[in-house]
C-alpha cells in the first residue's frame, strides 16, 4: 500500500488513478469532517469535491508527511467560508463516528436504543461548549489526528492544542455530567 506522499507524487507524475485513490481514501473522513460542521451532508460531499479539486487539479507543493493535514486545512477553509454565507455558528453535530460496531457484530435492540440515547446526548452536550473546543475534539478523537496534524488544520501551535484539549474534555465532562452521564459511564 503506498503512503498518501508516493500516491500524490505520483498523481503529479500524470497516474490518475493515484488521484482517485487519494479520494477514496481521505473522502469520506472529509465529508464526516465537513458534515460536522456543516451538517448538511450534501453541502459536506460537495465542499469535499471542491477540496480534492484544489489539491488534484492546483497541484500545489506539499510537505512530505502532510498531505492529510493540508488537505484538512482546506477544507476547514472552505466549511468556514460557506459557514460565514449560511449556516449558523452554534451548530457542530458529531455523527456516530466515535464508536461504530465491529463487522458482523450482532447489536441488541437494547444495545443500539442505548448507544443512539448516548451520542443524542453527546451531540446537545458538544453543541454546548466553546466552538474552537469542538473543532478541536473533533479532530483529534473524531478523526484519529495527531496533535501535530490538528495544529496543522487549524493553524494553531502544538501548546494551544494541548490547551484547548485540556479544557474542552473539562467542558464536555462538566455538560455530561448534567446529563447524568459520569466518568463511568463514558
Amino acid at each position: 500500500m503506498y503512503s498518501d506522499d508516493e500516491l500524490y507524487h505520483q498523481y503529479l507524475s500524470g497516474d490518475q488513478s493515484a488521484g482517485d485513490s487519494l479520494m477514496l481514501r481521505h473522502g469520506d473522513a472529509l465529508t464526516a469532517y465537513l458534515n460536522a460542521f456543516l451538517h448538511n451532508e450534501q453541502d459536506a460531499e460537495d465542499l469535499m469535491l471542491d477540496c480534492f479539486a484544489v489539491v488534484l487539479v492546483q497541484k500545489p507543493k506539499i510537505q512530505d508527511g502532510k498531505f492529510r493535514p493540508y488537505l484538512f486545512k482546506v477544507a476547514r477553509y472552505k466549511a468556514n467560508h460557506l459557514w460565514k454565507i449560511r449556516i449558523r455558528r452554534n451548530e457542530f453535530i458529531m455523527e456516530n463516528s466515535m464508536e461504530d460496531s465491529f463487522p458482523g457484530e450482532l447489536v441488541s435492540p437494547e444495545n443500539e436504543v442505548l448507544k443512539n440515547e448516548r451520542n443524542r446526548i453527546l451531540q446537545q452536550c458538544l453543541n454546548r461548549i466553546a466552538p474552537q473546543y469542538r473543532e478541536i475534539l473533533w479532530l483529534v478523537y473524531g478523526m484519529d489526528m495527531s496533535y501535530a496534524q490538528a495544529a496543522e488544520v487549524t493553524g494553531f501551535n502544538h501548546k494551544k492544542i494541548d490547551n484547548l484539549l485540556y479544557h474542552g474534555k473539562n467542558q464536555l465532562r462538566k455538560e455530561l455530567e448534567k446529563e447524568g452521564i459520569t466518568h463511568a459511564d463514558i
